[in-house]
């Protein structure tokens, strides 16, 4: 069989992203991310942090990307942790010209073992993120191949989320709160996109652009949407019309797509 980029000869995935690829300008703010996380959380409830994006996969250009990262707690993250990384993510934005935006993802170590992250936040651990400091929680998780289960789980709920997605979109007044959504919005269909396709594919990627062009292969009538969605990931505040084109047209599309093809993302377990 031949495999997509991406794989091992295996058809497993390849780690993504490396610390030495990280570079001279971005250096500085990875190095005062680690010191202002370990200083708010300290080696008691720090268990490990990790880097994801561009910055590690070393194509980040300097006031464009933004910093990418994700941090594991050692018990599970109270509203106080989360008004903290907010904190922190301001302050790193406000301090380092060359990142547009911060994005920390905060999470307890537990949740990450669970059985029900298996094939989503455990499967981006351990293939998309670059450790950064504590044990590498990778370690204890299997290896991954781009099966229809990965996809399923790690996309699987764009036709739940899409509700949400609206009423964001009508509640942001501003081109800041507008620009940010069509960055995201444009980003999770990008995404979920390359994953519908990625099985048929038999690879990995998340350069969005080569996501964009692998989809179109599959579905060449909604390639130029997906390519203009790419786009827009990387520079939002360029297509300020294209957050409502892309939820009342691709959107829901892929979301039904995906449904058919995959089937939907397992819901979470009823608290209590």
């Amino acid at each position: 069989m031949t495999h997509g980029r991406g794989l091992d000869r295996d058809g497993c995935f390849l780690r993504e992203g490396a610390l030495d690829h990280v570079s001279a300008p971005f250096a500085p703010v990875v190095a005062e991310l680690v010191a202002r996380t370990g200083a708010r959380f300290g080696p008691g409830r720090l268990h490990s942090s990790y880097l994801f994006g561009s910055i590690p996969r070393g194509t980040a250009v300097p006031g464009v990307s933004d910093l990418d990262a994700l941090i594991a707690l050692r018990d599970e993250p109270t509203d106080a942790d989360r008004a903290a990384v907010r904190a922190v993510e301001q302050g790193l934005d406000a301090a380092f010209p060359q990142i547009d935006g911060v994005g920390i993802l905060l999470f307890g170590v537990d949740r990450l073992r669970s059985e029900r992250e298996r094939y989503d936040l455990a499967w981006f651990v351990a293939c998309l993120c670059t450790p950064l400091s504590g044990p590498d929680l990778a370690a204890e998780l299997p290896r991954y191949r781009p099966t229809s289960l990965l996809a399923r789980e790690t996309n699987g709920d764009l036709s739940h989320g899409l509700p949400r997605l609206r009423e964001q979109a009508a509640a942001a007044t501003t081109e800041a709160e507008r620009t940010r959504l069509t960055r995201g919005v444009a980003r999770r269909l990008v995404r979920t996109g390359f994953t519908l396709v990625m099985p048929r594919w038999g690879g990995w990627t998340s350069d969005l652009t080569e996501s964009a062009e692998v989809f179109g292969r599959y579905y060449p009538a909604y390639a130029e949407q997906m390519r203009a969605a790419a786009r827009a990931a990387r520079t939002p505040a360029a297509y300020p019309e294209l957050l409502d084109e892309l939820l009342t047209g691709l959107a829901p599309w892929l979301a039904a797509e995906y449904l058919a093809v995959h089937g939907a993302k397992a819901p979470p377990p009823q608290a209590g």
